[in-house]
């Protein structure tokens, strides 16, 4: 049993995505829609699949295969925009797909250079309309340890609820010990949050733990109260939340 809320849209569930999605790849629009279905092809998230009427075929290069999928039989697609090239990133589904599913493409996410739901950039995956992500400011008191030293302690974070992941505490700069942070070259994203702008290590008695910290100074405007405070992995360090020592989850996302 978890502390927090799970996924809870089943697999291959479909649903309309009321949105405007955009897609590009070296500049040039792949994809422009008001009519895309979500697809949960595992629970946690969905994927756009777009109506192919919707997508510039001139882009699309036919790989002469096909791929039986449980949504039905996909022709594999490529994408060729002036020199810039993308292989096998895009599946066109025939009559034979789930309903609703006919005539639509599923591409790759990583394969397409920038995504856009309506003006606003999004990252890594489509956005579950069924999650929640909630920043919102406390006076309870947490303080991070790993192998007994304290990395910070506070009485004001911001605390993140996200469906389906535990509770994140993002404290702030002058409450966490920098003396046991190494500055780590990683980055990450997240659909719902952002770009990090900021990841560190932990070096505690000789032994540097890697990446178990981040910050995103720019995150999106629902996120807007986490702009500048860190989080720590709750899987990795010892988390005392208004005196009770927490359990560390399992999961491991930012």
């Amino acid at each position: 049993m978890t502390d927090h809320p799970k996924a809870i849209a089943p697999v291959d569930h479909i649903e309309p995505v009321p949105r405007r999605i955009r897609a590009f790849v070296a500049g040039e629009q792949v994809l422009d829609t008001t009519r895309a279905r979500y697809v949960w092809e595992w629970s946690f998230y969905p994927q756009y699949y777009i109506p192919i009427a919707d997508v510039d075929r001139d882009l699309l290069i036919d790989d002469q295969r096909t791929e039986q999928t449980r949504r039905g039989t996909a022709r594999v697609h490529g994408l060729l925009v002036g020199e810039t090239s993308r292989d096998s990133c895009a599946r066109w589904y025939g009559d034979d797909a789930l309903p609703g599913l006919a005539d639509t493409i599923r591409f790759d996410w990583a394969a397409l250079d920038g995504w856009f739901e309506e003006d606003e950039e999004v990252f890594v995956h489509p956005r579950n309309p069924y999650a929640r992500v909630d920043a919102l400011r406390s006076t309870r008191s947490v303080r991070v340890e790993l192998d007994g030293a304290v990395l910070a302690e506070s009485t004001s974070p911001v605390l993140v609820f996200e469906t389906g992941l535990p509770t994140r505490y993002y404290l702030n700069r002058t409450d966490v010990n920098f003396r046991h942070l190494v500055p780590s070259a990683t980055t990450t994203a997240c659909p719902y949050k952002g770009r990090t702008s900021d990841y560190w290590s932990v070096r505690v008695g000789g032994t540097v733990h890697p990446d178990l910290a981040w910050s995103y100074d720019f995150p999106t405007g629902a996120l807007l109260p986490i702009a500048g405070p860190v989080a720590f992995y709750n899987e990795k360090v010892d988390l005392i939340v208004d005196g009770e020592r927490l359990s560390r989850p399992r999961t491991h996302f930012s």
